[in-house]
């Protein structure tokens, strides 16, 4: 598992997907997808199982469902081409911020 690097040219799509639908406060990303090589149905490529952290006020009374569907809306025909698995933290900034209390 490894962060991908600023400079890659999925991360730059993602975020600017996620940034342009979205007001993003807090968003990481971590490429999972060498964990799943030689898995049958992975793409063999990088970026493909992701993890993702995002922390946005839009997501304020949204289920987890609903913030869901508005990530994937974001990402639109990445998902299923380049993505493969995205395994996603949705958060407001409050939930947040408990979060990153209990971490400390």
């Amino acid at each position: 598992m490894h962060p991908l690097t600023p400079a890659d040219p999925i991360l730059t799509k993602i975020k600017q997907r996620l940034t342009k639908a979205l007001s993003v406060t807090h968003l990481s990303l971590v490429d999972d997808s060498a964990h799943h090589e030689g898995h049958p149905e992975s793409p063999g490529h990088s970026a493909s199982h992701l993890k993702l952290c995002l922390v946005s006020p839009d997501f304020q009374h949204k289920t987890p469902l609903e913030r869901h569907r508005l990530i994937y809306a974001a990402l639109g025909d990445l998902m299923g081409t380049i993505i493969h698995a995205i395994h996603i933290s949705a958060n407001t900034p409050d939930e947040w911020a408990v979060k990153e209390e209990k971490h400390v």
